[in-house]
């Protein structure tokens, strides 16, 4: 079954999971070959019901000591912009869409998301953007993120933030 799987980490981002479950987004998902959703909604005060998206098969949780059973099962990850999420997401092998959560103050998240989709590796939107990024976006263009490589992720950790 062709799941999505999207994490917010251990932080609360609600909109993401009031976005990604809209009715105009679950038929974009849905017109796209998706019949699963799985949502890690963590600290948020939003927990969807199976019943809410009554034409794709739903599952939410808040937390699980790992979220890598989820990410291997899955087709496509949308995730907060958290570095832990996008590295062991890319580490997987998983094409990713990260969603910045622009109302963050010092939004260094954006940052992480732009230079990861300026080398290829993800692309990104916000909720605002996120309908039309779901409904016109090639996966296929998205180039591997080889893990193993601390030198060459510190040094790109280092750009990212502008430090170098």
């Amino acid at each position: 079954m062709k799941t999505v799987f999207v994490t917010v980490g251990t932080t609360k981002f609600d909109q993401l999971i009031e976005s990604i479950t809209s009715p105009e987004n679950v038929q974009i998902l849905k017109d796209r070959g998706y019949e699963r959703l799985v949502l890690q909604v963590g600290k948020g005060s939003v927990l969807p019901t199976a019943d809410s998206c009554p034409h794709i098969s739903l599952e939410a949780y808040r937390f699980k000591s790992s979220i890598a059973e989820d990410i291997e099962r899955s087709d496509l990850v949308i995730s907060h912009a958290g570095a832990g999420s996008c590295l062991e997401t890319l580490g997987a092998g998983k094409p990713l869409l990260v969603v910045v959560n622009d109302t963050l103050m010092d939004n260094h998240q954006l940052e992480l998301a732009r230079q990861l989709y300026v080398d290829s590796h993800l692309l990104y939107c916000t909720c605002r953007t996120l309908t039309e990024t779901l409904r016109t976006m090639d996966l296929s263009v998205l180039r591997p993120f080889l893990p193993g490589q601390p030198k060459l992720f510190a040094n790109f950790l280092d750009r990212a933030l502008g430090l170098s």
